[in-house]
C-alpha cells in the first residue's frame, strides 16, 4: 500500500513538475518595449498553457515535446512593477516586480565581463548605484557542443549600492546613463560574456557552414568533447615535443631533471602565467620547466636565494641534476641556498610544478610579478624574468582537459547564446577582440558574420554597438606591424553593417594592462550612440573618422568626417602628434601636421612624394592627440591597403 501511494504521489509529482518558464523569466525581470514580448517555457505534451501579463491573456498548447511560446503585445516602457502569471491544468508560476523597458546584451570577453567593483572610483560609484529601475542578469559560462534550449541557472538582480558591484561595468554605466538621459526609462542587462574568448566561439555552426573563412573548420570541427580533447593535445604535443604521436613515459620525463638531458628544443616562454595564455590551452595536470642560469664566479662562491614566485601546490627543483629540498608554501617561493650550489657559467635549473590548488582554474604556471623571479646574493641579482623558460607538459602523468571557451569554435554561443533566443531586446553591446588581434584580418569577415548570425536567430535587425579595442602593449612605428591597429581596422569596417556603432577608446586605455580601468567612459561613449541612434536625442556620438585623401606636391591632405564642430588637438603646445607618412617605397616616418577645418594637411622632409598616412597604427597609440571639439578621439586609421601582418593567419 504504501508503495502504491509512493507511485501515485511521485506520478502527482512528475505532473505538476512538468510546467517551466526558461530561465531567464525571473522575479525582477525587464521585458522589452515596444517590441512583441515572447515568453516561453515547457509542460506537458499537448497541454494548455495560459499566460497572463498585466491587461493581456494569451492561451496556447504545448508541442509533443512539451515546448510553448507565446508572444504578447508591445507595451511602453515605465516603471511599473508587473505581474506574470503561468496556468496549466495543475499548475500555477507567478513572478513578481516585472518592469518593461529597454533590454541590452552585453557579450564579449573579459573587458566586457569586468565588473563594477574593479572599476576606477568604485567607492564613489557605489553612492550613485541607486536605480532599481535597472536590472542585471548573469549568464554562467557554459560551452556545449550542441544548442541549448535554456540556461542552467541565474537570476535577474535589481541595482543598488549592495548589488551593483558584480555587474558588468561597461554595461552599468551605459544603463545609468541612457536611463537617466530618458528619465529613468529601465534598462535590462543581459550579461553574456567571457574573457578570453575568441569570436568564432560566439558564432553558431550553421553560420560558420556559410562563411567563406570557416566553412573548411565547421565541416571538420570536433563533434564531441573527447574528439576535441585529442586534438588538443595533438596541438600540444607539436608545439611542445614536436611529434603528435609522440607519448613519453614516466621514465622517459625522469630523465628531465638530469644535468646531461638537453631542454633547449623545449617550447619557449615566459615563467609567469597561465599556461593557457602561452598557447599550451586548458591543460590540467603536472608540468616542467626548464631555464640555463649563467652565474658569474662571484656569485657561485656566496649563498644565494633562488625566487620562483608562487604555486601552492607540490614544487620540486632541480639544479643541475640535484633535488633541492623546500617545503610548500602559498607565499613566493624563496629557496636559500649554501655557497658553490652553482657552478661557475651555465647551469640547468629544471622546476617540476604541480596544477594550482588556488585558484583551481589557474592550472599550470606562476603567479607573481617579475620581480619574484631571481637569482640574488649579498651584491648582486640575476633576473630569471624573461621568455627564455622552457615548458613541458608531463603527458606520462595523469591529465586531461578544462572544457573552455576556445577549446571547440561555436560551443559558447550553444551554452550561452542559444538559450537566450528570442527573448526581445533593444540591441547588443559588443566588446572583444583582443583574443582575435593575430587574425585580425579574418576579424573583418567573422565579427560581421556573427552579427548577422545574432540578427538572423532572433529574426530582428537589432541595434549593434561596439567598443573598438583601446591602447595596449607598444607604441612602436607602423613600420613594424601591429595586430591590435589591423583588428580595429577591422571593426571599422564592420560598421557597414546597418544600425552598428563604434566607440573609439584608444584614449583610454593602459599601456601596460589589457583591462583598462576607465570603465565609465567606455559606457558613456556606447551610451552616446544608442542615445543618438535608438532613442532620437541630440547627442553627438561618432568619432572622427578617415573619408579621403589628396596629394598636394609633398602635402599629404587627409578630409575626415565626423565633424560638425571642427578638431583640436590635445597638446599644450597644439601640436598633432600620432601621424605617419610614406612614400612609394613603403617607408613610413613620423610626420608633422596641422588641422585646418575638417582636415589634417600632413608632411615630413624625408618624403617628398608621399603616398599614404597612417594614424595612431600601433598598438598602444597613447600619444595619438586628435578629437573633435567634442572630446571623441579620432578614430585610427590607415589611406593604404598595403598587405597587413594577420593576412595569412587562419582560425583553425
Amino acid at each position: 500500500m504504501k508503495k502504491l501511494l509512493f507511485l501515485f504521489c511521485l506520478s502527482v509529482f512528475s505532473a505538476n513538475a512538468q510546467l517551466r518558464l526558461a530561465g531567464l523569466f525571473t522575479n525582477h525581470a525587464v521585458l522589452q518595449s515596444q517590441k512583441p514580448i515572447p515568453i516561453w517555457g515547457w509542460a506537458s505534451p499537448n497541454e494548455k498553457v495560459t499566460v497572463s501579463f498585466d491587461t493581456q491573456t494569451v492561451q496556447t498548447t504545448a508541442n509533443s515535446d512539451g515546448k510553448w511560446i507565446v508572444k504578447l503585445a508591445p507595451i511602453q516602457a515605465s516603471n511599473k512593477a508587473y505581474s506574470l502569471s503561468v496556468k496549466t491544468k495543475t499548475n500555477t508560476i507567478n513572478l513578481e516586480d516585472m518592469l518593461v523597458g529597454e533590454v541590452w546584451l552585453c557579450s564579449g570577453q573579459s573587458n566586457m565581463e569586468w565588473a563594477v567593483k574593479d572599476a576606477i572610483n568604485f567607492k564613489e560609484e557605489k553612492k550613485d548605484a541607486n536605480f532599481p529601475q535597472i536590472r542585471h542578469f548573469f549568464v554562467a559560462h557554459d560551452v556545449q557542443m550542441k544548442p541549448q534550449t535554456d540556461l542552467k541557472s541565474g537570476k535577474w538582480t535589481v541595482c543598488s549600492a549592495q548589488t551593483v558591484g558584480d555587474f558588468t561595468a561597461v554595461g552599468f554605466f551605459f544603463a545609468r546613463d541612457v536611463s537617466k538621459k530618458l528619465q529613468n526609462v529601465p534598462i535590462g542587462l543581459l550579461h553574456s560574456s567571457w574573457g578570453g574568448s575568441q569570436v568564432e566561439g560566439w558564432i553558431s555552426k550553421d553560420a560558420m557552414q556559410t562563411s567563406d573563412v570557416l566553412k573548411e573548420y565547421a565541416q571538420t570541427m570536433p563533434q564531441t568533447w573527447e574528439q576535441a580533447d585529442t586534438k588538443l593535445e595533438e596541438n600540444i604535443k607539436l608545439i611542445t615535443i614536436g611529434d603528435k604521436n609522440n607519448n613519453p613515459s614516466l621514465e622517459d620525463e625522469n630523465r628531465y631533471f638530469q644535468a646531461s638531458y638537453d631542454c633547449s628544443k623545449w617550447f619557449k616562454s615566459s615563467a609567469l602565467g597561465q599556461w593557457d595564455w602561452k598557447g599550451i590551452w586548458s591543460f590540467r595536470g603536472n608540468g616542467f620547466m626548464a631555464k640555463t642560469i649563467d652565474v658569474p664566479a662571484t656569485m657561485a662562491t656566496q649563498p644565494t636565494i633562488l625566487s620562483l614566485a608562487q604555486n601552492d601546490n607540490n614544487v620540486e627543483v632541480y639544479i643541475n641534476g640535484k633535488r633541492i629540498n623546500i617545503e610548500k608554501t602559498k607565499e613566493v617561493i624563496k629557496i636559500n641556498l649554501p655557497p658553490n650550489t652553482w657552478q661557475v657559467g651555465q647551469n640547468k635549473l629544471v622546476i617540476k610544478l604541480n596544477k594550482m590548488l588556488e585558484p583551481e582554474w589557474f592550472g599550470v604556471g606562476l603567479k607573481g610579478n617579475e620581480s619574484d623571479l631571481f637569482l640574488g646574493s649579498a651584491d648582486q641579482n640575476i633576473s630569471l624574468a624573461d621568455n627564455n623558460w622552457g615548458l613541458m607538459p608531463s603527458f606520462a602523468e595523469a591529465h586531461q582537459y578544462y572544457h573552455s571557451s576556445n577549446n571547440v569554435g561555436t560551443t559558447i554561443f550553444n551554452g550561452m547564446i542559444a538559450p537566450l533566443v528570442p527573448y526581445s531586446i533593444r540591441g547588443v553591446l559588443w566588446y572583444q577582440g583582443e583574443s582575435n588581434a593575430g587574425r585580425a584580418f579574418e576579424y573583418r569577415k567573422s565579427f560581421a558574420l556573427m552579427i548577422n548570425d545574432w540578427r538572423t536567430k532572433w529574426g530582428d535587425d537589432f541595434s549593434f554597438y561596439f567598443a573598438q579595442l583601446s591602447s595596449y602593449g607598444k607604441n612602436a612605428s607602423a613600420n613594424e606591424g601591429s595586430n591590435w591597429a589591423e583588428l580595429r581596422e577591422a571593426q571599422t569596417l564592420t560598421l557597414a553593417l546597418p544600425k552598428t556603432g563604434m566607440a573609439v577608446i584608444t584614449d583610454i586605455g593602459n599601456p601596460t594592462d589589457i583591462h583598462p580601468t576607465n570603465k565609465q567612459d567606455v559606457g558613456k561613449r556606447l551610451a552616446g550612440i544608442a542615445l543618438a541612434q535608438d532613442y532620437g536625442q541630440n547627442v553627438i556620438s561618432q568619432s572622427p573618422m578617415y573619408e579621403s585623401i589628396e596629394i598636394k606636391a609633398n602635402l599629404a591632405v587627409v578630409s575626415l568626417k565626423n565633424v560638425p564642430n571642427g578638431l583640436v588637438a590635445k597638446d599644450k603646445f597644439g601640436y598633432v602628434r600620432g601621424l605617419e607618412i610614406a612614400g612609394n617605397d613603403k617607408v613610413f616616418y613620423y610626420a608633422q601636421a596641422k588641422i585646418v577645418g575638417n582636415k589634417l594637411v600632413v608632411e615630413s622632409p624625408k618624403v617628398p612624394n608621399p603616398v599614404a598616412v597612417r594614424y595612431a597604427w600601433t598598438d598602444s597609440p597613447d600619444d595619438s592627440n586628435v578629437f573633435s571639439s567634442e572630446g571623441l578621439p579620432l578614430c585610427p586609421f590607415r589611406t593604404d591597403n598595403w598587405k597587413g601582418i594577420t593576412e595569412e593567419q587562419k582560425f583553425r
